[in-house]
């Protein structure tokens, strides 16, 4: 079995009419259908603001960047879906070799199995009882359905049984053992403990032992030495246990690998048997910010740096101050987790209005700028910082031909399910 989505579930959505249930998108376009704007090539400037787009070439030069590193790495690309929840862009990551689709919870699933993804891994435990009656209807009803979870303890292992076994499971649910790391998030802490874990999950005749998962993105916020000698030496952990567990399959899988340190990932965990499976998210998308300066592309791996797709688009409504400008996107708007937006260029005047300028704060509607010489009405375009927080706050997003040309053409919309 090969994995893929739904095509024709995928192009449905060229056919969804606009209208006012979608934030970016102008009144003069209410009443046509996605494929009518994709085809009319509506300029940039007719859209209002706030406004986040994406930048075609650089979604389309990330896909294949992170293809051909993952292949020439001998390692199964499982992108992470909860970055765009977006399967337009699942759909390219797939179509460009991807091995599945990773999800963080049921509702997520919930949308991938609605476009037809086949195999999905669930970075997750998934203990609620009806979303597990759910999964387990799913696989007995499609027989090419791939499934994937977690577990972290021999009470979810228990409880994941019980509903399973109320439910009449046929087919066994495929789970790996967590490991986790010292501070880090959910994952059994010490080695031990998993291999109970892994005893557990052979005895429960509704489950199977697929494999070993664990994560090392929330080990290092940085890629300084230090940093990545945490992860170093987490990743040797899991290496280590790796070997010690009996497995319920010919090819059990070992997953690991957020959007930040994917290259150690690879050299650690490459080679150890199984199937080695990256879930690395966020390169789709990538960023003027935390992932420009952590993503191994920034530090010469693969064939160069990576490209920002996303961007904020924002007008001045404001000069209250002399050194002050107010700009109309917010909290509501933009992402600001990981950094605050930084002030690229005024569309149609260059760099010159916003140089030495910079982003003091987000209220939920407006932006503060200082430093700026923008002019009430300029429309400012805006680096962003972390994908993930970006497109959850945007149900339909224009794509653009060129988000750096003069006049910028919208040439698809994708649509997203938060």
């Amino acid at each position: 079995m090969s994995p893929g989505i739904d095509a024709d579930a995928v192009d449905a959505l060229g056919r969804e009419r606009l209208d006012w249930r979608f934030k970016a998108i102008p009144a003069s376009a209410h009443g046509m259908s996605v494929a009518e704007v994709r085809d009319t090539r509506i300029p940039l400037e007719d859209f209002g603001t706030p406004l986040l787009t994406l930048d075609a070439g650089a979604l389309d030069h990330n896909v294949r960047a992170m293809a051909r590193w993952a292949d020439a790495a001998g390692v199964a690309l499982c992108p992470h879906g909860k970055t765009t929840m977006a399967p337009q862009l699942w759909r390219r990551q797939l179509d460009a070799g991807a091995w599945g689709i990773t999800l963080a919870n049921l509702p997520q699933v919930r949308v991938a199995r609605a476009f037809g993804v086949r195999r999905v891994l669930l970075a997750n435990a998934l203990l609620d009882p009806a979303g597990l009656a759910w999964i387990a209807g799913r696989l007995e009803a499609d027989p090419d359905f791939d499934f994937l979870s977690w577990v972290d303890s021999v009470r979810a292992v228990e409880l994941m049984d019980d509903v399973l076994r109320a439910a009449r499971a046929q087919r066994p649910v495929q789970v790996c053992v967590e490991l986790g790391g010292p501070h880090g998030r959910t994952g059994l802490r010490d080695a031990g403990a998993a291999r109970e874990v892994a005893d557990a999950v052979r005895k429960a005749p509704t489950l199977r032992l697929a494999g070993l998962a664990g994560y090392e993105g929330a080990l290092a916020h940085d890629a300084s030495d230090e940093g990545r000698a945490s992860v170093d030496v987490y990743l040797r952990r899991v290496a280590d246990l790796f070997g010690r567990l009996e497995y319920e399959t010919d090819e059990p899988v070992v997953t690991a690998g957020g959007s930040s340190f994917f290259d150690q990932v690879a050299e650690v965990l490459g080679g150890i048997g199984g199937r080695l499976v990256l879930r690395s998210g966020a390169y789709i998308v990538h960023d003027d910010g935390f992932y420009r300066n952590i993503s191994p592309f920034s530090r010469g791996v693969g064939d160069g740096p990576l490209r920002s797709a996303m961007h904020g688009w924002a007008r001045v409504v404001s000069r209250p101050e002399p050194a002050l400008a107010l700009l109309d996107a917010g909290k509501r708007d933009l992402p600001f987790d990981e950094g605050m937006p930084v002030p690229q260029f005024v569309r149609g005047k260059g760099t010159a209005p916003v140089e030495g300028a910079h982003v003091t704060a987000l209220n939920d509607q407006h932006t503060f700028l200082a430093d700026s010489a923008a002019e009430v009405g300029d429309v400012v375009r805006l680096g962003l910082s972390h994908p993930c927080t970006a497109l959850d706050k945007w149900t339909l997003i224009p794509v653009v031909d060129d988000a750096a040309a003069e006049r910028p053409e919208v040439v698809d919309l994708v649509r997203t399910w938060f």
